[in-house]
């Protein structure tokens, strides 16, 4: 997690304590450093430019005084508000110790909280291969995952079908109640549903799933609708986003 493992001891911070709620939706490096250390201090600038990104959380733990840590703190105090924190003393101390190391290392987290690289080398080409790490993880955060039904196979002119859109949004983002949520159906006028049109409650939210569903009949012939739908979510920051996807119901019947 944020704070480590469970069997990492108490340490003190330059800043507040690790935040959940700060390092939601991004990737986690746990980043361990020693002063006096030399590519300790050239790989201080590679976490400083991967912490610009906006997309990381930084949570180093430097094996040295106050003083000391603040000569290899990442965070910068007011540039990298909200983006991680700092551990020194007897706790980081003991706590590389225990782990044998003494830095460069890092242990690389994705959005779920699991580990998905380790380096305890400061050789170039490690320190290449987790940022790169670093950089693939980042591109594939996604707010949320959006799909819409496929017409039936074996579906035969004026039977019953249901066209569904659904968004599964990231587990640390909550549909927002203030933005409308809404949908709208796109489709000849001989495609007959039961509404062509959803807004707010009409559109099922549950469990971070959003679902909208028509029941529709359609005639013999080629034909296509085309659904919208709308939404807005909160980060845990407090900042809102908008969500607007579109998907396509396409099926032919001319054979029959």
């Amino acid at each position: 997690t944020v704070y480590g493992a469970p069997t990492w001891i108490k340490r003190d911070w330059l800043y507040d304590a690790p935040s959940e709620k700060d390092a939601a939706g991004k990737i986690v490096i746990h980043w361990f450093c020693t002063p006096k250390v030399k590519t300790c201090t050239d790989d201080l600038a590679r976490i400083v430019t991967i912490k610009e990104n906006g997309r990381v959380y930084i949570v180093a733990h430097i094996n040295g005084s106050k003083r000391e840590a603040k000569k290899l703190d990442p965070i910068r105090e007011s540039e990298g508000v909200g983006q991680g924190t700092v551990a020194f003393g007897r706790g980081a101390t003991t706590l590389m110790k225990q782990m044998g190391i003494s830095g460069p290392a890092s242990v690389v987290l994705d959005v779920d909280g699991k580990v998905a690289f380790v380096t305890t080398s400061a050789s170039p080409s490690d320190l290449d291969a987790r940022d790169k790490k670093v950089a693939d993880l980042i591109a594939a955060i996604k707010e949320y995952k959006f799909t819409s039904s496929d017409p039936p196979k074996d579906l035969k002119a004026n039977d019953k079908f249901t066209f569904t859109m659904t968004v599964n949004l990231a587990r640390w983002l909550t549909f927002s109640g203030k933005t409308p949520r809404t949908f709208k159906l796109t489709a000849p006028p001989d495609f007959k549903c039961d509404a062509k049109e959803l807004k707010n409650e009409q559109i099922k939210v549950e469990n971070n799933v959003l679902t909208a569903s028509v029941s529709c009949t359609a005639p013999k012939g080629i034909y296509e609708a085309r659904g919208e739908i709308t939404f807005g979510y909160d980060t845990p920051g407090g900042a809102s986003g908008l969500g607007t996807e579109a998907g396509h119901f396409r099926h032919r019947d001319d054979a029959r």
